[in-house]
């Protein structure tokens, strides 16, 4: 049986955790980056779909022509971030559950059926997205995700090759820098938005 995590964990993935848009000015290297990702793989998603494909812009040159699909309030977080990172989601993910879902022919539950491989693939990359944002938080980084960009345009530029592939979200990733934030957003208590049926 697992055990429950510390207060301090708690606190580091939920309760101090904090949406940056503004960072220290301290590199993340790519071995960070592929630690984010070995983490983040390892959360559930239906029958191991898996379907985020992510791009990691690291470069200038990619950080600028993210920035040129974003909308004015977006820019210049995307810019001046360590990384910004595109989140997207593969409408043709069955073809790989052959090998991540073996035991069962899952693939067949898709073929010729494309409303649901996009229904599925924003579900279930949305699920990879918050494993993302979480994994960081675990490994000490903290994240901005956001809206506020032209998908098409981000899909044009960066998923030209890989037809099947759609953005879902970005977000930016860094060391935050507390000194720029604002007092939290309050959240609602239990009763306000949930109930025991």
């Amino acid at each position: 049986m697992a055990t429950p995590l510390d207060d301090q964990a708690l606190d580091q993935l939920f309760r101090t955790a904090r949406t940056f848009n503004h960072y220290r000015d301290e590199p993340v290297g790519e071995d960070t980056l592929r630690a984010i990702w070995e983490l983040m793989k390892m959360g559930p998603t239906s029958a191991n779909q898996l379907p985020a494909r992510l791009v990691w812009c690291v470069t200038d040159e990619a950080k600028a022509t993210l920035a040129a699909a974003c909308s004015d309030s977006n820019r210049d977080k995307v810019l001046k971030a360590p990384v910004s990172v595109i989140l997207g989601m593969d409408v043709e993910f069955h073809e790989h559950l052959p090998e991540l879902f073996p035991h069962v022919d899952a693939k067949s539950w898709f073929d010729g059926n494309r409303e649901l491989r996009e229904a599925s693939a924003f579900r279930n990359s949305s699920l990879q997205g918050g494993y993302l944002i979480l994994a960081a938080r675990a490994l000490g980084l903290d994240m901005g995700p956001m809206s506020g960009f032209d998908a098409g345009a981000v899909d044009k530029a960066f998923f030209a090759d890989t037809p099947a592939v759609r953005t879902n979200f970005i977000a930016t990733l860094g060391y935050g820098d507390p000194a720029t934030l604002h007092p939290r957003s309050p959240r609602p208590a239990f009763e306000t938005f949930n109930r025991l049926a």
